[in-house]
């Protein structure tokens, strides 16, 4: 009878990998922003982190900002040189060869607007096959990391300010967005404009160098 009025001890909870992530904060930011820009993209896992830790005001929403950034630059970084040094075989084994057909072909025409429209668009897209595929060609480094670096700071900027603005609410948003399809309206028009205006600018640069 005593044992029943003794109180009960809760089993810990086990930790998720999410969870995990959450709880570390701007080192779990980081590491999975270098993951994300490798071969084995995490499709949109740091976007939502991102938000996720921005939309809990426990530090600045602009360190998220740039932690994602620092990581994502540094994992494209590593997959271009990867890329550079074995060249197509590189692409050949860690990539799908219908698929790489395809981006190698898009790239060598709109190369710097595909990368500007990939890095700084938040949508879950292959962009380590278009920094392999710049690595394995001869996209001048300079031009590659000022492109990837200004174009996932933007992108990252964009979501941890209007996560630090709104809250749970972005965060609604991206679990559930069909229940915001106005929103996504917009987004996806926005998205176009932005991927037109990659390629405008790519058309120009190319033009000017020629």
């Amino acid at each position: 009878m005593l044992n029943l009025l003794a109180p009960v001890k809760k089993r810990p909870v086990p930790r998720t990998f999410a969870s995990t992530l959450r709880h570390l904060g701007l080192l779990g930011l980081f590491f999975v922003a270098i993951l994300d820009s490798s071969p084995l993209p995490t499709f949109g896992g740091p976007d939502i982190l991102t938000a996720v830790l921005s939309a809990t005001h426990r530090d600045p929403w602009y360190e998220y900002a740039a932690t994602a950034t620092a990581g994502s630059v540094i994992g494209a970084y590593l997959t271009f040189r990867v890329a550079r040094k074995a060249g197509s075989a590189y692409l050949d084994q860690k990539f799908k060869k219908s698929k790489l057909s395809k981006f190698l072909k898009l790239f060598k025409r709109w190369g710097t607007g595909t990368l500007i429209a990939s890095t700084a668009i938040p949508i879950p897209t292959p962009t380590s096959m278009f920094f392999a595929a710049a690595g394995a060609s001869d996209f001048p480094v300079g031009k590659f990391l000022v492109i990837v670096t200004l174009g996932r700071a933007v992108r990252y900027s964009a979501i941890a300010l209007v996560a630090d603005l709104y809250g749970r609410r972005f965060i609604r948003a991206l679990r559930h967005p069909m229940q915001y399809w106005g929103w996504m309206l917009l987004f996806a028009a926005l998205t176009v404009a932005l991927i037109a205006g990659g390629i405008m600018i790519s058309r120009r640069l190319e033009t000017a160098s020629a």
